[in-house]
């Protein structure tokens, strides 16, 4: 075996031992349940689909504390599968038993790719979205219960995801760049010259996690891309792309793009299904909005033309964390392309 080929596969372990450790800690679970649209949406979603669920066997994918798993038992289930890598699933199997579920539940450690389970299940219940959708790429794991666990006609929940994309002018950066025009009229101090190493930290190739307030999005989003959880295959999460087209409402300096998503359940005892929304124009998530940030501001008028291909796939340092690539074109300007990354803050990290 090659160093290059022993190193890849060292990296790819001590990547997945970061990710799993990463919600070993009590903050990321306070985070997710103490998300009222998240965690009351998935409840839900489980009691509207309890004539599926209840006397079936269940799958929870990444189960986390087993909040999800303890819904599907509310629901009637007859037997949960909790499959959990980190050790919070130590917590999940006090959780179950300071509930008096554990004859119904059954916490297994483990990864979903690596555990052994003693029958196919009905349903699959997983909470694997993150930042813009894929980043930390739980989806496969999904996919992978999904071929191997689920048997034909079973359910998933949620079954459908979808991705949106819109401009935005962000006030809190337009303040920032302009900031160094003030420094001499309050020191006396000539500053200007900062302002364009000021525009290249702020406006950098980092996928920045922020809430967007629906003041400050200037088109009406565009949907880009579609994933059917029934159907996908894991080979097509290695390039999620989609085009786009969308037109501004009014005048303004767009200095960034948005991009968030919506997941959808089926829901039995009715003909309208369930929407798990992180849009800016709904209620805030822990999600929030994955916001892209152009080179340079532009400045638009009512109905410029937004137009372009957004790409998402895999990061070549760690296949956890995703990249965003867009081409686009704002009215008659020349076509831009910019390639973006969340941070990678465990790079420095002890091995």
């Amino acid at each position: 075996m090659s160093e290059v080929v022993k190193k890849r596969k060292l990296d790819k372990t001590r990547n997945d031992r970061l990710y799993f450790d990463s919600y070993s800690d009590v903050t990321i679970h306070e985070e997710m349940i103490a998300d009222h649209v998240r965690t009351n949406t998935y409840r839900t979603a489980i009691t509207k689909n309890s004539q599926y669920i209840r006397g079936k066997v269940v799958l929870d994918v990444g189960a986390g504390t087993g909040v999800l798993s303890m819904f599907c038992v509310q629901a009637g289930a007859k037997k949960v599968y909790a499959v959990e890598a980190c050790s919070i699933a130590e917590q999940a199997e006090k959780i179950v038993k300071h509930n008096n579920m554990e004859d119904r539940i059954e916490v297994v450690r483990g990864t979903l790719e690596t555990v052994d389970l003693p029958e196919m299940v009905d349903v699959i219940v997983s909470e694997w979205m993150g930042y813009a959708l894929l980043h930390e790429s739980m989806l496969n794991s999904v996919l992978y219960a999904r071929d191997k666990w689920l048997k034909a006609g079973g359910l998933i929940l949620p079954s459908k995801a979808e991705l949106y994309i819109a401009p935005i002018s962000d006030p809190v950066v337009q303040d920032r760049l302009y900031f160094w025009y003030t420094v001499k009229d309050r020191y006396g101090v000539d500053m200007t010259c900062m302002s364009d190493f000021a525009r290249r930290c702020i406006m950098n190739s980092d996928i920045i996690v922020n809430s967007v307030t629906t003041e400050d999005v200037l088109s009406h989003p565009a949907h880009f891309a579609e994933l059917d959880l029934y159907s996908i295959k894991v080979e097509e999460l290695r390039s999620v792309k989609g085009q786009f087209r969308c037109e501004s409402f009014g005048s303004a300096a767009v200095n960034a793009f948005c991009i968030y998503f919506t997941v959808t359940f089926s829901c039995a005892d009715t003909q309208q299904a369930l929407v798990l929304s992180t849009s800016p124009f709904k209620p805030e998530t822990h999600w929030k909005q994955a916001v892209l940030y152009l080179d340079t501001p532009v400045d638009v008028v009512q109905d410029t033309v937004f137009a372009g291909t957004v790409s998402m796939f895999p990061s070549e340092k760690s296949t956890r964390h995703i990249c965003v690539h867009v081409d686009y074109t704002i009215g008659e300007q020349e076509r831009q392309s910019k390639t973006f990354s969340i941070p990678d803050w465990s790079s420095e990290a002890q091995p």
